[in-house]
C-alpha cells in the first residue's frame, strides 16, 4: 500500500510504508509524525486479519511450519506499534496521549479477534494434538502459541468470550488510563524556591541542577520537581524539615487527589477486572492465573520466598532503622520521632559517620560519559563485544545515541540505543526495550535486534557534565544487563527472542550486572574526576565496599512490602471494594518499619503492578536476586571477568531467550539448583 498524506500543500509518503532506507533497517525516527501512525496502524490490522485469513483457509493439513511457526512478510502492525507505545513511553505529548486513548481499544479488539478466532485455534489445537518430532525450540514455540490462546479464551463459550472481550477492552484503557494519569501528576507539582536558606544541605549539583530547572521554565531562584535526579537529593540533603515533608507527601500522594488525575477508582476496577478475567479462564484468583507461567509457579512459593526473607533480614532492618532514630535523637533531641520525610535524610548521616561516604563525594568520579565507556568495556572484557556510535541512525530525540555493536569476530550484532536524561515526555524510572527483536529465517538469516535503555540520570548542568551517584550507576548496570539479554539473543523465533522469558527469571541478567558497580578492578577502569583525571582514590573504594551492606535489610524487607502489597490484590478471589488506603496498610503491615502517613498511598501510583507487566510478579525481583547471587558465586569462584565462565553464561543463559525452561537453562548454566544462602552471603545476613 501506498499511502499519501497531505502536508503543508505537499505530498509526502507515510514513512512506515515505504522502504526504510536507513542503516540495519532502524526505525526511521526522522521522517515519522504523529499523523502517521493511525494509518499505519489501520493499515497494519487489515494486513494482519488477512495473514490470518491465509492460516485458515490454507486447504493443507495444518502443520507446525503453515501453521505455528509462519510469519507474516512483512509484520507492519508490529513495526508502527513497537514505536508508538515505546515513545508513548519516551517521548509522548497530549496528542500521543489522544491518540493512545483512540487506538488502544481498537487493538485490543483486534487481538480479541484474533486470539478468540475458532478456526484458527482449530488448526493450532490440531498441530497441539498431532505434531511429530519437534526440537525443543520448536516444542516451546507450540505449547506458547497454544497456551497463549487458551489464556485468551479460544475454549470458552460464545456467551463468555464475548464478556471477556469486554473486560480486556476496558483493562486496555483503563491501565493506560493510570500510567497517562501517573506522569501528569508528577509533572504538575514543583516545588519553587526563592529564599537561598530553604537550600540549606543541598549539594551543589542539586542546586545547579534545580536553577537551570528554574530557568528552562523563565523563573528566578530554584525549582524541584519529584522526577527522581530531583527528588532524590532533596529528601537527602535538605536540612528544612517542613519542606523535605512537603516533597515527601507531593510524591507520596500522586493520583491521591480530587481532581482528573485521580487513581483510586481507576485501581479497583482494574484488580477486580483482572480476578474477573482470571475466573472467566477457569482459574480461582488472577495470581494463579499469572503463576502457572513463572518460576514459582504459584502463590504458596512465591509466600514462602517472601516470608524467608522477611524472617532472615527483619531483626537486621530493625537494627538498622533504630541506629538511624537513634541518631536523629542524638542530634534533635530525646523527643523527636523519626518520620519517613527524615529516614533518607539521617540514613546519610549515618553512613557518612560510619563510612564516611555518600552519593555526592563520589559524582565527580562518575561523569556519565567515562561510565558509559566503563559500562561498554565491562562488556567487552566478558564478551568481547565492542560498541560504535553510528550517527546515520535516525533517533527520536536530541539526547538520544545510537550505536552498531559488534561481536568478537567483528561481526554486527545489535542497534544499541541510550537515552539517558529525564524530559517532560518521559515516563519516571529506567528501563529497557526493543525497537526490533531478533530471529533466524531463511529469508532473513540471522534477523538482529535494536535494542533501547531509557533512564532519567542527573542531566549536565551549565557548568558540569551529567555526573551520577553511585544508585545511578547501578541502575546503568541493571538495565545495560537487560540489553545484553537482547542482543545476544540467538534463537529462530522472534517470540521466544531476548528478553521474551518467564517474568521471574527476566531480571536475572540485569540484577547479575549490578554486582560489577562495587568492584574495584571495574570501577578503577572508568571511575576518574572529571576536572583532575585523578582516579577514584583506593580509600572511597574501600569505603563503597564496606558500605555496602548499609541499610541492604531495610532495602530487602522494602521491596519485600511490595510483593506483599501485589500478592494482596491479585490472591483475592471476591470483588474487591475495599478503601485502598486501609487495605494497603493491612497488607503490607508485616513488613512496614516506619510509620505510614495518612493520607499517602503507594497503590495508586504502583505502574509496576498495575499499568506494567509486573502484577502478581512483583516478587520477581527478589526470586531473581536469589538466582543472581548464585550466578555471580559461579563467576567469584573462577573470576569476575573469567571469559569461559561469561561465555558459558552468554551461551546458556543470554543466548537462549525463552526456548526453554529457564530453570533448565540455569542449571545448565551453573550445575545446580540455586539457593538462598548465596544471597544471604552477599548481604552479611547471617541466616538464623
Amino acid at each position: 500500500m501506498n499511502t499519501i498524506i497531505q502536508d503543508n500543500n505537499t505530498q509526502r509518503k507515510n514513512p512506515f510504508f515505504e522502504p526504510y532506507n536507513t542503516p540495519h533497517d532502524t526505525a526511521p525516527f526522522h521522517l515519522i509524525k504523529i499523523e502517521d501512525f493511525e494509518p499505519a496502524i489501520m493499515e497494519g490490522i487489515r494486513q494482519d486479519e488477512a495473514f490470518t485469513q491465509s492460516i485458515i483457509n490454507n486447504p493443507e493439513e495444518p502443520t507446525f511450519e503453515n501453521t505455528i511457526s509462519v510469519t507474516a512478510p512483512d509484520n507492519l502492525l508490529s513495526r508502527v506499534t513497537t514505536v508508538f507505545f515505546n515513545l508513548l513511553s519516551a517521548e509522548t505529548c497530549d496528542e500521543m496521549d489522544s491518540l493512545a486513548q483512540k487506538m488502544s481499544p481498537i487493538l485490543t479488539e483486534h487481538a480479541n479477534n484474533t486470539m478468540l478466532n475458532k478456526k484458527l485455534f482449530q488448526r493450532v489445537k490440531h498441530v497441539y494434538e498431532h505434531h511429530g518430532n519437534l526440537s525443543a525450540e520448536e516444542q516451546m514455540l507450540l505449547n506458547k502459541v497454544y497456551d497463549g490462546f487458551i489464556r485468551s479464551g479460544a475454549n470458552l463459550s460464545e456467551t463468555d468470550k464475548e464478556k471477556l472481550r469486554a473486560l480486556n477492552m476496558e483493562l486496555s484503557q483503563l491501565t493506560l488510563q493510570f500510567s497517562q494519569n501517573n506522569l501528569k501528576e508528577t509533572n504538575n507539582f514543583q516545588l519553587h524556591i526563592t529564599n537561598r536558606e530553604d537550600l540549606s544541605g543541598l549539594p551543589e549539583s542539586a542546586i545547579e541542577a534545580a536553577a537551570l530547572a528554574a530557568k528552562e521554565k523563565e523563573l528566578e531562584g530554584w525549582i524541584f520537581t519529584l522526577h527522581a535526579p530531583s527528588y532524590t537529593p532533596f529528601i537527602t540533603y535538605a536540612d528544612n524539615r517542613k519542606l523535605r515533608e512537603e516533597m515527601y507527601m507531593a510524591r507520596n500522594t500522586i493520583c491521591t487527589h480530587d481532581n482528573e488525575y485521580n487513581n483510586m477508582n481507576i485501581v479497583k476496577q482494574i484488580v477486580n477486572l483482572r480476578r474477573e478475567r482470571a475466573q472467566l479462564l477457569g482459574f480461582n484468583t488472577y495470581a494463579d492465573f499469572v503463576l502457572t507461567k513463572r518460576m514459582a509457579e504459584n502463590s504458596q512459593n512465591v509466600y514462602e520466598l517472601l516470608n524467608n526473607l522477611l524472617t532472615a533480614y527483619m531483626p537486621t532492618a530493625q537494627e538498622e532503622v533504630q541506629e538511624i532514630s537513634s541518631l536523629a535523637q542524638e542530634l534533635e533531641g530525646k523527643d523527636f520521632v523519626m518520620q519517613p520525610w527524615d529516614f533518607t535524610y539521617y540514613a546519610h548521616k549515618l553512613r557518612m559517620r560510619k563510612y564516611n561516604i555518600d552519593a555526592e563525594m563520589l559524582r565527580p568520579y562518575f561523569e556519565l560519559e567515562k561510565v558509559k565507556q566503563g559500562v561498554f568495556g565491562l562488556a567487552t572484557r566478558l564478551y568481547g563485544i565492542t560498541f560504535a556510535e553510528n550517527k546515520d541512525i535516525p533517533v527520536y530525540h536530541s539526547d538520544v545515541t545510537a550505536y552498531d555493536v559488534f561481536d568478537r569476530d567483528g561481526s554486527f550484532l545489535a542497534v544499541l540505543y541510550t537515552d539517558f536524561h529525564p524530559r517532560s515526555g518521559k515516563q519516571s524510572g529506567a528501563w529497557m526495550t526493543s525497537y526490533k527483536e531478533q530471529w533466524i529465517s531463511e529469508e532473513d538469516g540471522n534477523s538482529r535486534p535494536h535494542v533501547s535503555l531509557t533512564m532519567n540520570f542527573t542531566k549536565p548542568t551549565e557548568s558540569k557534565p551529567a555526573l551520577l551517584t553511585h544508585g545511578e550507576v547501578e541502575t546503568f548496570l541493571h538495565e545495560f544487563g537487560h540489553a545484553l539479554h537482547g542482543i545476544f539473543s540467538n534463537t529462530r523465533f522472534e517470540s521466544l527472542s531476548g528478553t521474551n522469558v518467564y517474568w521471574d527469571f527476566v531480571e536475572l541478567p540485569s540484577q547479575f550486572m549490578e554486582n560489577y558497580a562495587v568492584e574495584r578492578e571495574f570501577l578503577n577502569t572508568f571511575a576518574f574526576h572529571y576536572e583532575t583525571g585523578e582516579p577514584l582514590p583506593e580509600e572511597l573504594i574501600d569505603r563503597i565496599v564496606k558500605s555496602r551492606y548499609f541499610n541492604v535489610a531495610y532495602a530487602c524487607i522494602r521491596q519485600i512490602s511490595f510483593g506483599l502489597l501485589d500478592m494482596a490484590y491479585y490472591t483475592l478471589s471476591t470483588p474487591f471494594n475495599e478503601p485502598i488506603l486501609q487495605f494497603e496498610k493491612d497488607a503490607w503491615a508485616k513488613a512496614q518499619l516506619l510509620p505510614q502517613v495518612e493520607g499517602t498511598c503507594m497503590t495508586v501510583q504502583f505502574g509496576h503492578i498495575m499499568s506494567g507487566g509486573y502484577s502478581a510478579g512483583y516478587y520477581s525481583y527478589k526470586w531473581a536476586e536469589v538466582l543472581d547471587a548464585d550466578a555471580f558465586a559461579a563467576f567469584q569462584e573462577n573470576g569476575i571477568f573469567n571469559p569461559e565462565t561469561a561465555q558459558r553464561f552468554r551461551d546458556e543463559i543470554l543466548s537462549r531467550g525463552g526456548t526453554e525452561h529457564p530453570m533448565t537453562l540455569y542449571q545448565r548454566f551453573r550445575g545446580k539448583k540455586p539457593d538462598i544462602q548465596a544471597l544471604l552471603k552477599r548481604n552479611g545476613i547471617q541466616h538464623s
